[in-house]
């Protein structure tokens, strides 16, 4: 049985040091709610006079960029200053040991606190876990005003507002997605009252601007789509011979989940992705209904919510895209009967 201390916001909030070189670390491959939730916490650090850098085994990703304009201009870990040692070390919206990537390796033991909203991971410090939390964006936020109500801060500093409303906005959906509840709304609606930036512009950003890359990558991975179980499963595939051949970056194929999902009478979705030419898969599901993806992933040692998970394959047993789909689709299709 785990030895770390489940932590209430309060106690949370008391555990974090003022004054001190602080590292925020979010999982790999980071998407809205980490960046966006990573960087409002550097903030608040800083307004406690901290030194406070973010770090994650990869950039962000450039459709992301417009989030955090010139505060960082990388995030890998050597690229931190050298000067830079941090005392506190705080993990955003990173559910288990392996999402943090090779960085577990680096301060996995060091790390002091943690605090996200997945259901389902693996807790490996102190933290604050809300599993009906929306978003760690929406947690973030609440630790910001319990900040300022007992006063380990005197304001909230600017661009944290903005910050958190693209991180909630991003793991909603725009707030479509069922993780929605009324302290979501809440939330947001207090965010809004932060005339400083513009929700419509996020939101076009985040769910309409896209690349001409990452319209090809949809097209292509839509081209490939095979679906199963009378249509009730969708599966895409990327092989990274296609990935080689158009030059794709990681972050061109994340929302071919998304292409999945759209297909009418889908009721479970997943994408598997070669990222390079060893037999390593990265695996993204969604679900239209109750359907538990997170526990399809669990069983390949993955995790996340019950409607949106994700897991890496790399067994012995897996070695091409297609072997990843059977092995998928056989424990998909156990659990549906």
């Amino acid at each position: 049985m785990s030895d770390f201390l489940p932590l209430t916001l309060a106690e949370f909030t008391r555990e974090i040091r003022d004054g001190v070189d602080s590292l925020v670390i979010f999982h790999r491959h980071p998407d809205g709610d980490a960046v966006g939730s990573g960087f409002a916490l550097r903030l608040l650090l800083e307004a406690m006079e901290c030194r406070a850098l973010c770090a994650c085994e990869d950039e962000i990703p450039e459709r992301l960029r417009f989030l955090v304009g010139d505060k960082q201009e990388s995030i890998l870990p050597e690229n931190l200053p050298a000067d830079f040692l941090p005392k506190q070390i705080i993990t955003v919206d990173t559910a288990s040991p392996a999402q943090m990537g090779r960085l577990y390796a680096l301060y996995g033991d060091k790390v002091d606190l943690m605090i996200d909203h997945h259901g389902r991971g693996e807790r490996y410090a102190d933290g604050w876990i809300k599993a009906n939390a929306s978003s760690t964006g929406e947690m973030i936020f609440a630790l910001s005003r319990e900040l300022l109500r007992t006063g380990r801060i005197s304001v909230i500093p600017d661009e944290v507002d903005k910050l958190l409303y693209a991180a909630v906005s991003s793991d909603t959906g725009c707030f479509r997605y069922s993780n929605v509840t009324h302290e979501t709304h809440i939330c947001a609606a207090t965010l809004l009252k932060d005339d400083s930036f513009d929700p419509a512009e996020i939101n076009r950003q985040l769910f309409e601007v896209k690349s001409e890359k990452l319209l090809l990558a949809e097209r292509l991975g839509a081209e490939r789509l095979t679906r199963y179980m009378d249509g009730a499963l969708s599966v895409i595939t990327f092989p990274a011979s296609l990935k080689t051949k158009h030059g794709f970056a990681d972050e061109h194929l994340e929302t071919l989940v998304d292409i999945a999902r759209a297909l009418e009478g889908v009721q479970v979705a997943v994408a598997v992705r070669q990222p390079t030419d060893a037999p390593i898969f990265r695996v993204s599901m969604r679900s239209n209904t109750n359907f538990d993806v997170a526990a399809v992933c669990a069983r390949f040692g993955g995790g996340g919510h019950i409607k949106a998970a994700g897991c890496t394959l790399d067994l012995p047993a897996i070695a091409t895209v297609e072997q990843a789909v059977e092995a998928i689709v056989a424990v998909i299709s156990e659990m549906m009967r």
